[in-house]
This record gives structure tokens, C-alpha cells and sequence, in this order.
């Protein structure tokens, strides 16, 4: 049979199960484009700007059910369409999050030296993907989209490139039968981890010893929640979850402390493991943010488990460090303790975690906010209208610790965010990548209106595609995040003040409605508009005038345990400076 590459790509996709691609046509993949246009299984969405299409592909990836397979998919044009879509496949790598990019190439049958678009992508994709394949011939096409799958979901997930060159698009060459996927799988070994259960007893032995145990999970634990939460109240542990693990774990648990637990954390968090004496950490790599800087103490007895082996004693040693996916260590664990007596309910450690939750949240009301929208009354009425399985779409910034701190989780509701890559301009496109994959569920963003800037474009697309996406805008006009940052050690806060954006004429520019939230009294009236106009399939701006007087926890933890850790003439140097400024 005679094929060109496009068809065969387009074969492997639906082979996969891939509903949506995410991109633009260009000269190098128009092909490709006909290709997909043809499939009765796959709608390409056009973006306005390819890294919308890698923040879009990144929202389907992370909102993906258990065991689904699904994953993002771009469809984009080589060297400015990957440059463009570095950003949302970088934030991806650096995250975890399954990718699978499809590129067109130039042409590999002439010889001409200077074409178009002619970078080496292989080059460019280095550090940013887990692999880059450059396909040879149309018979390769299929089974190395097939090896790119495997390699995108396998292990550490992340994004992986497959490029096409546009001559093995245009021209037919004979091809053997395809293969279907399902046949592919078969021949592929099979991995098993016989050390597994020898390396869950000696985890089972701390935690059995342990007087203070406690659990610190990320979003690679996701999909353990159930097994988490036997596992927290068997051994009556306090859970605090990194800030990409938000979702991770039942927010209104008695057992959930909150976002991290070192002195960047909540109060709840940093009194439950102030006296925890071993560690079980599950999915996460212990980074800069859910760490505070670095600044949280862990203790000597930590169990160490993720499915990347890269990630154990970097930051901290590990006594017992575990390669194995959350759901299989969790199971193992649970079965080895099954026959153990469960620890009686810890009614001091219970109560201590739910006063200082309600303390901190009235420490937020108390808070005058001089007219503007109080963050904590914001959220409290965010919650009541949201439904429980709603999917929070978050950006980088203080909206970010705020929703992390004030915004209890139900469940189950899943929470994307970007995190060590930390890319402003994510929750707009990802929101609506999401949304594709549950057109079924609320969606709703949380974004500063530095963040909405760069990205809000997007909204054209979820208005073509009657998309309702709720977006909630903290508009205050600065980088409030850095502003912050800056006001602290340089007592001035430069080139933070964003120019005044019109939301409402963005919102009739790109065919969405607009809702005002200036002030507590507005609230509750602002959200229930935006559920409405979601529910009509319409994509929806609300501009809150947020109030960020108040620092978060993370903000002012991080920044005190940062100082105090600078050599003391630095200190001496900063101290002096801001003192200098006040008063200058």
C-alpha cells in the first residue's frame, strides 16, 4: 500500500485514542492539518499562539481520568512553532506531564542548504522533552508515534517530539499494513519491580516504630487518594501536600494540615509536623516551593517513593528511597500492614490541625480590606458555588498561595498548576485544554491580571468553541507576587506596575462575557453570573478587585527563612539599605 506520512500519523493518533490536537498549519505541516481534518475521531483546534496550543495540551494531560491514557497532543509547524510552544512543553517536562508534539520538518530529499524554518530541532528539544524523534522514511511514522506515546506516559512523564518532514507528508511511498496499537503493546516487555516488596517491609518497619509519622505527597500521588487516606488514618498522620499536589488529597480530612509544612507553610501545617520524627513522602521531589526555599527540616527517618529514581537524596537523604508508582507502593504498604492493629485516633493532633485552620481563616476575615475583595470571603463563596468534582485551573503568583491557603478542595475536584518551571500565562490556554477534556465539568482559572495579559488572546478559542470556562481575574494591577518580593528587602517596588487593561473590552473582543467583583458585597452575585454563563457554554471574564495587602504564609515565610540563611554582611548590607530607603 502507498501512504504518506500525514495519513499515517493521523492513524497512530486515533490509534491512541487522541480526540484533540492543539496548534497552527503552516507550510510544513498543511498536510498534516488535511490529515487530521479528514479523521471522524480527531478535531484539530486552531490557537492563537503556540504556546497557548503547549498550555492547552498540558491542561488535557493533567485532567486526564485514571487510567484513561489521554494525552495532549500539538500540532505545530518546526523552529518558530517549537520556539513558541517552548514555554508550555518546558513547563510540562519540568512537571511531569505527558506531551506528545508533532512537528513538521524540512524537506531531507533536496539538498538545499537555508530553507525555511531550517534549525535543527533535535537540537532545540534537548533539554526540554524526554526525546526527539526525526522520522526517516513513511514506514517509520507509526510505530515511532507509538514509541513517543510510550515514552511521553513511561516512568518520569513528559513531553516527547516526533518530527515530520514535510517532503515524507507530501509524497506517498510504499508502506506495509500499519500496525494497530494494541498489537504494538504485545510486543513490548513487560517490567516488574520484584524488589518492591522487600523495600515497602523496611518502610513498613519505620512507620511501625514511628511515634510521630507523618505524609508529604505530590501530584505523582494522585491517583493513590484512596489508599492515602487509609494509609494517614491507620497510622494517624498529618498530610501536607506539595502546591502541584493540592488535589492530592482530601482538603476537608481532619488528617489535612495543608500546602507544605516548612516555615513557609500554614500554621496547621507547621504545628502537625513540628514533632514528626518519620517521613513518607509519595510523588514528589522535594522542590523549591513546597520546601519553602529549602528551609523545611525533614527528619533523618525519611522514606523516599517516586517513580523517577533521579529524584532521591538531592535535596534531602533518604533512609528508604522507593522507584515505584504511588498506586503499587500504596497497595503493597497497605497489604504488609493489614494485619497491624490501627493507632487509635489522635484527638489532640485532630483538633490542633482544625483550630489553627479556623484561627488562620479568621486571621483573612478580620483583615480589613478597605473596599477591595477579601481574599478569604472570596473563596468561602467560590466554594459554595463550585461543584465538587470542579477542575481549579491556577497561574504563577500570589493568586497562586492564596488559592493554595483560603481554597478548601473537595473531592473529588483536581487542581492544575504550574510549578518548577513556573511559566506566568498558563491558567488561560490550560483551562481550555482541560475543559475539552471535561466539557462535562465546571472549569474554572484563577489568574492575576499579570498572568491573564499574556495569554488571554486565548479566550477566542473557547468562545469559537462555546467553551464555558470561568476565568476569575485578581486584578490589581501590579506583579503582586514580585511586588511583594521587592517591597520587603528594597522598600520601592520597580517595574511591577502593569499598564490599565480594559477587562471588559477584552471580554467583548474576544466574544466572552464579563462579570464586576469590586467589592465583598459583589461576590456572591458575581460568581453565580459566571456559573450561568458557563453553563451556557460561554467562557466568562469576572474581574475581582482583589485586595493583596495581606501576605500569604508562603510570601512571608519564605522570604524570613531566605534571610536568615544570607551570610551575615549581606544581611547587613540589605537591612541597611531598606532601613536608608524608609526613611529617605
Amino acid at each position: 500500500m502507498k501512504k504518506n506520512a500525514a495519513e499515517l500519523a493521523v492513524f497512530a493518533l486515533e490509534q491512541l485514542g487522541i480526540k484533540h490536537t492543539f496548534g497552527i498549519p503552516g507550510v510544513h505541516n498543511t498536510e498534516l492539518y488535511d490529515a487530521l481534518n479528514s479523521s471522524e475521531q480527531i478535531e484539530p483546534v486552531l490557537v492563537t499562539h503556540e504556546g497557548g496550543a503547549a498550555f492547552m495540551a498540558d491542561g488535557v494531560s493533567r485532567a486526564a481520568k485514571a487510567g484513561s491514557g489521554e494525552i495532549g497532543v500539538l500540532a505545530i509547524v518546526p523552529a518558530a512553532g517549537f520556539t513558541h510552544a517552548a514555554s508550555g512543553i518546558g513547563e510540562a517536562f519540568l512537571d511531569g506531564i505527558p506531551m506528545l508534539i508533532l512537528s513538521g520538518g524540512v524537506r531531507t530529499d533536496t539538498g538545499n542548504r537555508f530553507q525555511l524554518h531550517g534549525v535543527d530541532q533535535m537540537e532545540l528539544a534537548k533539554p526540554l522533552t524526554k526525546a526527539a524523534y526525526r522520522v526517516g522514511h513513511q514506514n517509520e511514522i507509526v510505530e515511532t508515534i507509538y514509541r513517543a506515546y510510550q515514552k511521553a506516559i513511561s516512568g518520569k512523564p513528559g513531553p516527547v517530539l516526533v518530527e515530520i518532514p514535510v517532503n515524507l507528508q507530501l509524497f506517498t511511498d510504499r508502506v506495509p499494513k500499519p500496525i494497530p496499537y494494541a498489537d504494538f503493546l504485545e510486543q513490548q516487555p513487560v517490567l516488574a519491580n520484584d524488589d518492591l516488596p522487600e523495600l515497602v517491609s523496611k518502610a513498613a518497619k519505620l512507620l511501625r516504630e514511628a511515634k510521630y509519622p507523618a505524609m508529604f505527597i505530590g501530584w505523582g500521588a494522585r491517583h493513590a487518594k484512596k489508599q492515602l487516606i487509609q494509609l494517614a488514618e491507620q497510622l494517624q498522620m498529618p498530610v501536607a501536600t506539595t502546591l502541584q499536589g493540592l488535589s492530592s488529597f482530601p482538603h476537608n480530612h481532619p488528617l489535612h494540615a495543608g500546602f507544605g509544612f516548612s516555615p513557609s507553610a500554614v500554621p496547621a501545617a507547621q504545628w502537625a509536623f513540628d514533632s514528626c520524627d518519620t517521613l513518607l513522602a509519595i510523588g514528589t521531589r522535594f522542590s523549591e516551593i513546597p520546601t519553602g526555599s529549602f528551609s523545611a527540616e525533614v527528619p533523618d527517618k525519611l522514606i523516599h517513593v517516586d517513580i523517577d529514581g533521579a529524584v532521591f537524596n538531592q535535596n534531602y537523604p533518604a533512609k528508604v528511597a522507593i522507584v515505584a508508582d504511588a498506586q503499587a507502593f500504596t497497595d503493597e504498604l497497605l497489604e504488609q500492614l493489614k494485619a497491624d492493629k490501627k493507632r487509635e485516633k489522635n484527638i489532640s493532633l485532630v483538633n490542633g490541625i482544625e483550630k489553627r485552620k479556623a484561627d488562620y481563616q479568621q486571621q483573612w476575615l478580620d483583615h480589613d480590606s478597605n473596599g477591595r475583595v477579601n481574599p478569604a470571603r472570596f473563596f468561602n463563596h467560590l466554594r459554595q458555588h463550585m461543584d465538587d468534582d470542579a477542575i481549579t485551573v491556577l497561574d504563577d503568583g500570589n493568586h497562586t498561595f492564596l488559592t493554595a491557603e483560603l481554597y478548601p478542595l473537595a473531592e473529588p475536584a483536581t487542581l492544575l498548576t504550574p510549578t518548577d518551571f513556573n511559566a506566568m500565562g498558563y491558567a488561560v490556554p490550560a483551562a481550555i485544554g482541560a475543559k475539552f477534556s471535561h466539557p462535562e465539568k465546571q472549569v474554572f482559572a484563577i489568574v492575576g491580571d499579570g498572568c491573564f495579559m499574556m495569554t488571554c488572546m486565548e479566550i477566542l478559542t473557547a468562545a469559537k468553541h462555546k467553551l464555558g470556562v470561568m476565568y476569575f481575574v485578581f486584578n490589581d494591577g501590579e506583579l503582586s507576587q514580585i511586588a511583594q518580593a521587592q517591597a520587603m528587602p528594597y522598600n520601592r517596588k520597580p517595574c511591577t506596575t502593569l499598564g490599565r487593561a480594559d477587562f471588559e473590552g477584552i471580554a467583548k473582543g474576544v466574544g466572552a462575557e464579563y462579570v464586576l467583583i469590586n467589592n465583598d458585597e459583589a461576590i456572591d452575585d458575581g460568581i453565580l453570573n459566571a456559573v450561568r454563563f458557563a453553563e451556557e457554554g460561554k467562557p466568562v471574564i469576572v474581574d475581582a478587585a482583589i485586595d493583596y495587602s495581606k501576605q500569604t504564609a508562603f510570601t512571608s515565610g519564605t522570604a524570613k527563612s531566605t534571610f536568615k540563611r544570607f551570610p551575615l554582611a549581606q544581611k547587613l548590607r540589605i537591612g541597611t539599605r531598606a532601613v536608608m530607603r524608609k526613611f529617605s
